[in-house]
């Protein structure tokens, strides 16, 4: 079993590190430079330290890339130093929610340090080794082969066939529809609670849509402080199409707002299924 590091150790990332484990692989990922916490969570995976960038890139000889869209284009950077210092050619797996544009530089730079790309996007939540239904992961790239040679318990590959961008294009198509949606229901329930027709919302919206309700608006806004960054990479990839992009730069500003809400510095586990108002989602105002 080939090693795979995986960089960096946030939600995402430790949940791909655990389903790397269970398949047998070993697995490298460090918490140097990242908080108490995040070193608890490592090790509450049961994924050692493997101490620094340099030693996760030096000793895998696959390395996923899994950050918040903002940070994808600098840890591309950082791979391909560390490759360079440690004399290494790992397979890179760009594995963020960035639009196809943005795969194209990091590919790009990680050709400099003589090293290849796949182009990865992941669909679904974060995977567990025992979940009913795996999370996919959608892979372009000549060598995506060898990813999907992986064995990962609770991840699904799905090879498409096609040059580095199609994987990340295919996710920047899903995530408008997900994460759309999502954005458009807070801003109808903050609205129908401001009319006073919550209730009533809330009870006609059921009957299409069962699981929209007052706790999945504020769990999408716990995680919003990083979707601001992704609608900004959906709205690049929709004016590549000769799309507008104003529609997801409207959504990036939606997030925003919730990034600033009460929920918004919340973890998504601490949300109340029964939740039913909408005060925390509202922006905090200077």
């Amino acid at each position: 079993m080939p090693a795979v590091g995986v960089v960096a150790p946030g939600a995402m990332g430790i949940a791909l590190g655990r389903c790397l484990a269970a398949g047998g692989h070993r697995v490298l990922m460090t918490a140097a430079g990242r908080s108490a916490a995040t070193a608890r969570r490592l090790a509450d995976a049961g994924i050692d330290d493997a101490g620094s960038t340099d030693d996760v890139v030096g000793g895998a000889a696959v390395v996923l890339s899994v950050v918040p869209p903002a940070r994808a284009r600098t840890l591309a950077a950082d791979i391909a130093d560390s490759a360079r210092r440690t004399g290494t050619h790992p397979l890179v797996v760009e594995a963020n929610a960035v639009a196809p544009a943005t795969v194209a530089e990091a590919a790009q730079t990680v050709r400099a340090a003589d090293l290849d790309l796949v182009d990865a996007a992941i669909s679904g939540p974060p995977p567990r080794p025992d979940a009913e239904h795996p999370t996919r992961i959608f892979l372009a790239g000549a060598r995506s082969a060898e990813v999907a040679a992986l064995e990962v318990p609770g991840v699904r590959w799905v090879g498409l066939d096609a040059e580095p961008g199609a994987a990340s294009a295919a996710k920047m198509c899903t995530a408008s529809v997900r994460k759309g949606h999502q954005a458009l229901l807070v801003h109808a329930l903050l609205t129908a609670e401001h009319h006073g027709v919550l209730d009533t919302v809330l009870a006609d919206l059921r009957l299409d849509f069962p699981h929209d309700d007052v706790a999945h608006g504020a769990a999408a806004a716990t995680k919003a402080w990083r979707f601001v960054d992704e609608m900004d990479e959906i709205a690049t990839t929709q004016a590549d199409a000769g799309l507008t992009p104003d529609l997801f730069a409207a959504m990036a500003e939606v997030y925003r707002r919730l990034a600033t809400s009460g929920w918004g510095a919340r973890r998504p586990e601490d949300v109340p299924g029964d939740l039913t108002s909408t005060e925390g989602l509202r922006p905090h105002r200077p």
